[in-house]
């Protein structure tokens, strides 16, 4: 048995197929993957996405630590914004891709993936000595995700007074209001928002959400709607052993001159050699499906299929 959210019951009473994903118990589906990816896609859908770990970084010197931690500049947000990168290890490989949500000058919110948590965990406090910063995870934190082209009007009534504020946000911003920290983020391509919450409020807020019409969705239609929006999946399309350069993320990287990180001169060092590999997207034009674990042969050499599936749109 792996470890559950707070909205498990909830998954199990509507009937989800349940599978191992990251060492949490997950729903892969509640009947039909493609009928869920298609509701995302035309009306609204409603994940669980408590898996992810939220983690927060505080005091006086978050900002340089973190400038120090990840390859892409958290120098560029103010309080109230967000920024997509990812956490290097020194051969300028990829740990993890994560969120950095800047709540204040010197309180930052990182939400990092489930399989690699704890040890992203491990890696912020093995390089946060000399910085004197404050690690604190929060598993007393629920998240969902609504998205969909009808997400924020679907919404409306659960979001109450939040909704305006929140319709008001541009992509990658962040409120945080009422208990709740509300961004305009998301992983399927569709506009949208994530809610992060107290546990002990999930299951109100899912049966309330569920109750405008928005259809719950699980694992299947996320990676299906991911892919056909062409974001990576880490543990698939990147990991230790790629770096962002060669893993389609190098728009991610800040390699500006006056700042260090972790991994920087392994980047560096790559870029003036050239890449070994490159990631890139494959359609096939006739019948059939790609999988991941495919080999491919083209003019440029042989690679593999790091992920692959019908598009249903």
């Amino acid at each position: 048995m792996g470890q559950r959210t707070p909205l498990y019951q909830e998954h199990v009473d509507a009937g989800a197929k349940m599978i191992d994903f990251g060492g949490w118990d997950m729903p892969l589906h509640y009947g039909s993957q493609i009928a869920e990816h298609h509701a995302v896609r035309t009306k609204a859908g409603l994940f669980d996405v408590s898996h992810m770990r939220a983690v927060e970084v505080r005091g006086p010197k978050a900002q340089a630590f973190l400038r120090f931690l990840l390859a892409n500049d958290v120098a560029k947000l103010s309080p109230g914004r967000a920024l997509y990168g990812c956490l290097l290890n020194d051969a300028g490989c990829v740990l993890d891709d994560l969120i950095t949500y800047s709540v204040a000058p010197d309180w930052f919110r990182i939400v990092v993936n489930a399989g690699p948590a704890e040890h992203d965990i491990a890696w912020f406090r093995a390089h946060a000595g000399a910085f004197e910063v404050e690690i604190a995870p929060r598993p007393d934190l629920a998240m969902l995700a609504v998205q969909g082209p009808e997400a924020l009007a679907r919404a409306a009534p659960v979001l109450g007074a939040a909704h305006a504020a929140l319709l008001a946000l541009k992509p990658f911003h962040a409120i945080a209001t009422d208990g709740l920290f509300l961004a305009r983020t998301g992983y399927t391509g569709e506009d949208g928002f994530e809610v992060l919450l107290e546990n002990a409020r999930a299951r109100e807020w899912w049966r309330a959400l569920v109750g405008e019409g928005i259809t719950p969705a699980g694992l299947g239609a996320r990676d299906t709607l991911r892919l056909e929006a062409g974001m990576n999946l880490y543990g698939h399309d990147m990991d230790e052993t790629v770096s962002p350069l060669e893993s389609g993320l190098a728009w991610t990287v800040s390699l500006t001159p006056e700042r260090d990180f972790v991994g920087r001169a392994a980047l560096v060092e790559q870029q003036a050699r050239g890449l070994r590999t490159r990631l890139a997207g494959l359609v096939l034009t006739g019948p059939g499906v790609v999988r991941a674990g495919q080999a491919v042969n083209t003019s440029a050499g042989a690679g593999v299929l790091t992920s692959g599936s019908f598009s249903p749109t």
